[in-house]
Parts: C-alpha cells; sequence; structure tokens
C-alpha cells in the first residue's frame, strides 16, 4: 500500500464476521478497536508492552480521541492500520489511519494519551525513554 504519508508502524488486519452490522459494513466503535490494537502492537514492537508497562506501575491512559471516517469496510475487507506518534509536553500523541487494499483513506484519527505512575499523573518520562527511537523519527 503506498501513501504520500511516512509511518512509524504498519499492522495488516482483516474485518470479522462479529464486526460488521445488519447493512454489513463495519460498526464504527470497531476502528477504536482496530487503532487501540495497533497501538498495543506497536508498544510491544517497541519493547515495552502493555502489561511489562502495568507491572512496571506505569498505565497509558486515553485522554482524548478524534476520529474521521471516510470510507466504509466490509465483511472480509482487508486493510493497513498505521501509525505515527509525537510527544505533546506530558501527552503521547498518536496519529492513526487506516487504508483498504486499494490505498484509499478509510478512517483518520489523533488519539491523545498521558501517563500514569503508580497511580499519580506523570509526563511519562519512561516512556518516552522506551519510544526515543520513534518520536526521533519525526
Amino acid at each position: 500500500m503506498k501513501t504520500d504519508k511516512k509511518y512509524i508502524f504498519e499492522l495488516p488486519m482483516k474485518v470479522r464476521d462479529y464486526e460488521v452490522d445488519s447493512e454489513g459494513i463495519v460498526n464504527n466503535a470497531n476502528y477504536l478497536h482496530y487503532m487501540e490494537h495497533t497501538r498495543h502492537e506497536f508498544c510491544h514492537s517497541a519493547g515495552m508492552s502493555f502489561r511489562q508497562m502495568h507491572e512496571q506501575g506505569i498505565d497509558p491512559v486515553l485522554r482524548k480521541v478524534e476520529i474521521e471516517y471516510v470510507t466504509p469496510l466490509g465483511l472480509g475487507d482487508e486493510m493497513v492500520s498505521k501509525l505515527n506518534i509525537a510527544r505533546e509536553g506530558a501527552r503521547f500523541v498518536f496519529y492513526q489511519d487506516i487504508y483498504n487494499t486499494k490505498d484509499q483513506l478509510v478512517a483518520k484519527a489523533v488519539v491523545t494519551c498521558v501517563c500514569i505512575e503508580n497511580g499519580r499523573l506523570t509526563r511519562g518520562e519512561v516512556l518516552a525513554k522506551a519510544f526515543e527511537d520513534y518520536l526521533n523519527r519525526q
């Protein structure tokens, strides 16, 4: 899949039968699941899985999600979920796009996370260090 944007992580996926509504298109909430799964897989590939984070007392939590639906997906459609990450102060911002096999934009989102460490809101320095190589690619 070719796009003009550069991404630091990509995850191919396929629409499953329970993700579509009675009209045969993906229910809007599932796009949030696709994007969440992509973030989790990115973190794992970067060397810091959500389980590892939690075991260290680190819990990234959503602060804000802005999503725009562009082109619907249907049963059996294949897609690629892509992301970039940036840091804005204490926030980690994920720029996420999903494309179909025709390289059409399906959905795009800006997802903002903050970091809770041992029950307290922090600047997320541990995660910034873990994602340092990716944050410096911007």
